[in-house]
């Protein structure tokens, strides 16, 4: 202000030295006028440019940022930011966009339309979670928290979601995946219904899926998987999903079917029941082409033609490598392809690793009380079998209670140092109570 104030003087002074003739009032309010003018100019033009989003300006190193609701349906409109970085920066609730009122992020219209408009920017979901998103939508494709996507998603969590449409290409977080890449996400508690290539995360994939996860009620016309609806020339790895999965056919727990000669799905497994009329499996309902290994499946099966306890059918000389299913639980004795085992079984380490699965830095197990999963699924304070944070970890934690001299040659006190600051303390304590009853 001291500036402008400045400013204000000197053109006051201007205009009254430079007038020699004495003033009259109407000259005088004249002039204020004028210096009024200036002065809002002025101001304007001193004001720094308001933020865009919650911050930053899209760049890799100076990503937006995203704190709101608001500022996340924002996105939707700005198609000129799709291409850039963005970064949410807190939990958001989207409760307050129901029906077509969410405005999808990426558009998907159909196969070699000019208006196809992807995001293919980054979205660093920065370990943060998305909470409620609900959309509805009965005239279009690609359906989705993001529609169509040739970017990369990571680090993202959705919390009951609920997607409907009619058409085709429908996921909670993304409706079309085309040569992008999700890593590191999850869909929990999700609800989603659509016509065709329907998918607890993602409708149609084309790109590359990997350490994700996905729950909830699944249902379609075809194409339906628990995790992806159908997998074209795209990956899916170290993924799983335990939601229950419907439709009518090609019906998967993991994916309803598998179509071009690059897709491949490895190291993943589905355990929730599965129920269709053709083409119905545990893990796949239908491998028309691709590969599949070290995969397998434990949920209920059931349908009427073409029904397996892993896969409901191999169409074309698709190979599957090192795959099992439960035919206890699954209540199928047969499959299109894979090796039916016992519970029992299922539950016994020597079963995967005469496969030749790799439980060093992929899969873990606790013999006889579960089925194998994924190493990254175990939370940092899940120490001892059964699976998830319990009673008997909070126990072994207590065992090493106030213990000093922790350091590598004894794991960090067994892994209960987890800040490996040296001793068992109350920031370890903290820690541990951050995973209470995870993974379970």
């Amino acid at each position: 202000m001291y500036n402008l104030s400045q400013n204000l003087g000197f053109f006051w002074l201007f205009f009254s030295i430079k007038r020699k003739q004495p003033q009259s009032p109407a000259y005088k309010r004249q002039m204020l006028k004028i210096v009024l003018l200036i002065w809002i100019v002025v101001c304007f033009l001193g004001l720094p440019a308001l933020a865009k989003y919650g911050g930053g300006s899209g760049t890799v190193n100076d990503p937006y940022l995203i704190y709101s609701a608001e500022q996340m349906n924002a996105i939707g409109i700005n198609l000129t930011d799709w291409d850039k970085h963005f970064k949410l920066m807190d939990d958001i609730d989207l409760s307050t966009f129901s029906g077509s009122t969410f405005n999808i992020i990426g558009q998907w219209v159909v196969w070699g339309s000019p208006d196809n408009k992807p995001f293919s920017g980054i979205f660093d979901g920065n370990g943060k979670i998305i909470s409620n998103f609900s959309c509805t939508f009965t005239d279009r494709d690609g359906i989705g928290l993001f529609g169509y996507v040739r970017g990369h998603i990571k680090d993202l969590g959705l919390s009951k979601p609920n997607v409907s449409g009619q058409g085709i290409n429908i996921g909670s977080l993304v409706g079309y995946l085309d040569e992008g890449t999700i890593s590191g996400c999850y869909a929990k508690g999700a609800g989603v219904t659509g016509g065709s290539a329907v998918g607890g995360l993602v409708g149609l994939n084309d790109g590359k899926l990997a350490n994700c996860y996905s729950s909830g009620q699944i249902w379609g016309d075809a194409y339906v998987g628990g995790l992806v609806g159908l997998v074209g020339p795209g990956f899916v790895t170290n993924c799983y999903s335990t939601a229950n999965v419907s439709g009518n056919r090609n019906i998967g727990g993991l994916t309803g079917k598998t179509d071009n000669e690059t897709s491949t799905i490895t190291d993943c497994y589905a355990t929730g029941p599965v129920s269709g009329d053709n083409y119905v499996g545990g893990l796949i309902g239908q491998i028309e082409r691709g590969q599949i290994a070290k995969c397998y499946s434990a949920g209920r099966v059931s349908g009427y033609q073409d029904v397996g306890g892993l896969i409901g059918l191999v169409r074309l000389q698709a190979p599957v490598w090192n795959c099992f299913w439960d035919i206890e639980t699954s209540g199928q004795l047969t499959s299109a392809d894979g090796t039916g085992k016992t519970t029992a079984e299922m539950q016994t380490l020597s079963t995967f690793t005469s496969a030749g699965w790799d439980f060093f830095s992929t899969w873990t197990i606790c013999e006889g009380t579960n089925y194998p999963v994924l190493l990254w699924q175990i939370p940092a304070a899940d120490f001892r079998c059964p699976d998830g944070v319990s009673i008997v970890d909070f126990a072994w934690f207590a065992k090493h209670w106030r213990q000093n001299n922790c350091n590598p040659s004894n794991y960090y006190c067994d892994d209960v140092d987890f800040d490996h600051s040296g001793s068992v303390d109350f920031l370890d304590l903290a820690i541990f109570a951050r995973d209470w009853l995870a993974g379970l």
